[in-house]
């Protein structure tokens, strides 16, 4: 594997990034406090941010290094209809504005679980509780150790020490400074997210001949490849997959998700956090149209030796870090910039999850023990919390290696598979009254098993390249193929890519994009869940507000109401 490695300069960009990171959490923590420290305050932030900070933290809180290193790859195999991912964001901030913010909002939850818990019970608040610690610290891990072996994969960085120092690093500021230091340490990794683009960017396009030279090869590679509307859905990306599958995925993240939940309900008004979602669609759509063009340059640079087949890389993964090592290599410094983008991601992302998972602990879990506990006692513990979820994130990274995804693909199951359900939960919390304890609980079961099922068997049974629409590629112009390490020739393809299996049957369905996960479990909770042999007008108002279910909770009731009071 031709391995290029980092200079001093890269190592001291890469170095000043988790400086920054640190001193803000510092700040944070040592400032002046407008009022007296509070969990409510190490959570929220007292309820008052604006909806700028908190909108850019929420786009840098899942535009993850899973991100930053996947989608340009995806790309590069897949073609720039991956910008279709942005109509599916747009459609899921859309909903998530109109439907979900005035929910939680109006009602001053610190918890997404609480809503369940008063829409359906108590066991039901802590059964959401625990499917989104698991599925945090599933993706958190993937998030930290993806990056971690990538770079030591590419550049000989040693996985360990990046693993460790992201998550000690992450774990600490979070602990310290709490939601504040959470979000405007945000901030700043997602303006060097957008810059390490830029630069990548730039540079390769100014390789490539320029501007007009990319389009005009990705366009006879096939790559501009709007018009892709088949209906098939075991094309791995298409217009639906993006808009129908994509739209759920992301929805299950903003709108019932507990790590963007608690930050818009950590803005001062509702239309800030509505603003919020405004501007963390500004920033989503930049960021993955900026790492989408990315992978199209690579395209235009690599389009006559393929990395991958020219045995300079072992997995499509590689090949963003692999590119910037490569048309960086005379320019010192910026290597370590893509760096730093890559880890800006890492750092935000755990960091929002440590502090979200402790919260949900606290409010869901530990609160009716703590009723007669002091303010400075609950403080402490909720730092604790943080420190062992903080810890925990590291360890399920060691574990990580044992899965074997794609880093992007990986990050979207994990969600799918956990988090559809549950919003599924939500959706028949808030706009289904024909549903009850029981119905809600055996839909929940059935869909979480429904989308297990399929990450698992699409796991052991992967699709093969033809019918997920991988695009070709070519090794013609390639000087040579480069040795391994132990200088005998060899690429050993990864089996998801190149290994040819039957699809029929069982396989077939197994084959469905990993897209579509999500979308089938939250469809099944509301179709099993929903009481069709009650009529809708068996739920009145009147009803709502004395039935046990407590359905004066759910959406169109809180906003009639909120709108009487505003």
């Amino acid at each position: 594997m031709d391995r290029l490695g980092f200079s001093l300069v890269d190592y001291a960009v890469f170095a000043a990034l988790f400086g920054v990171s640190v001193a803000i959490g510092l700040f944070q923590s040592l400032r002046k406090k407008t009022g007296p420290s509070s969990v409510d305050n190490f959570f929220t932030g007292g309820r008052g941010f604006s909806g700028v900070p908190v909108g850019l933290s929420l786009c840098a809180s899942f535009m993850s290094a899973v991100q930053v290193l996947g989608v340009p790859s995806e790309a590069y195999l897949y073609g720039f209809k991956f910008l279709y991912m942005c109509l599916g964001q747009s459609l899921n901030s859309l909903i998530t504005a109109v439907l979900f913010v005035p929910v939680f909002y109006r009602l001053k939850i610190t918890s997404s679980s609480q809503y369940l818990g008063l829409r359906f019970g108590r066991g039901m608040q802590l059964l959401g509780s625990l499917q989104f610690i698991v599925a945090t610290l599933l993706y958190t891990g993937i998030v930290i150790y993806a990056p971690a072996v990538i770079m030591n994969q590419v550049t000989g960085l040693n996985m360990w020490a990046s693993l460790f120092s992201s998550g000690l690093i992450c774990t600490f500021y979070t602990t310290v400074g709490g939601i504040k230091a959470v979000i405007w340490t945000d901030v700043f990794q997602i303006v060097v997210m957008l810059f390490g683009f830029i630069a990548v960017y730039v540079q390769g396009t100014v390789l490539a001949g320029g501007p007009a030279r990319v389009l005009e090869i990705a366009y006879n590679g096939s790559r501009i490849n709007f018009n892709d509307f088949g209906i098939d859905p075991q094309k791995r990306y298409s217009f639906w997959s993006f808009t129908v599958g994509g739209t759920m995925v992301w929805l299950s993240m903003y709108g019932a998700n507990q790590a963007q939940v608690q930050r818009y309900i950590s803005c001062r008004t509702e239309r800030q956090a509505q603003l919020a979602l405004l501007v963390n669609q500004v920033g989503l759509c930049l960021i993955v149209s900026s790492a989408a063009t990315c992978g199209i340059v690579m395209f235009a640079l690599y389009s006559s030796c393929d990395p991958l087949k020219a045995g300079k890389i072992s997995a499509p993964d590689q090949y963003m870090p692999y590119m910037v090592l490569d048309i960086f290599r005379n320019h010192p410094g910026f290597p370590g910039l893509f760096l730093a983008c890559a880890y800006s991601g890492t750092l935000s992302t755990v960091s929002t999850s440590i502090n979200a998972m402790a919260a949900v602990t606290m409010e869901d879990v530990m609160k009716p023990w703590l009723i007669t506990a002091s303010q400075r006692k609950q403080l402490l513990l909720s730092k604790s919390l943080s420190l062992f979820y903080g810890l925990g994130c590291i360890t399920m990274a060691a574990l990580s290696s044992l899965l074997d995804w794609g880093v992007l693909q990986g990050s979207f199951t994990v969600m799918g598979v956990v988090n559809g359900p549950l919003l599924g939960a939500f959706v028949l919390g808030m706009l289904v009254p024909a549903t009850n304890k029981p119905g809600v609980f055996s839909g929940v079961a059935v869909g979480f098993c429904l989308s297990l099922w399929l990450a698992i068997g699409s796991t052991i049974y992967p699709p093969t390249p033809q019918v997920m629409g991988i695009l070709p590629t070519s090794d013609s112009h390639c000087l040579a193929i480069n040795s391994t390490l132990n200088g005998t020739l060899a690429l050993v393809p990864s089996p998801s890519i190149h290994e040819d299996y039957g699809q029929f049957g069982l396989q077939s369905i197994y084959s469905i994009s990993y897209l579509y996960f999500g979308a089938l479990s939250t469809s099944t909770v509301v179709l099993l869940s929903t009481d069709h042999g009650v009529p809708l007008n068996e739920y009145s108002l009147d009803y709502c507000r004395t039935h046990q279910e407590r359905f004066y909770w759910s959406w169109f009731i809180v906003v009639e109401f909120g709108r009487r009071e505003m």
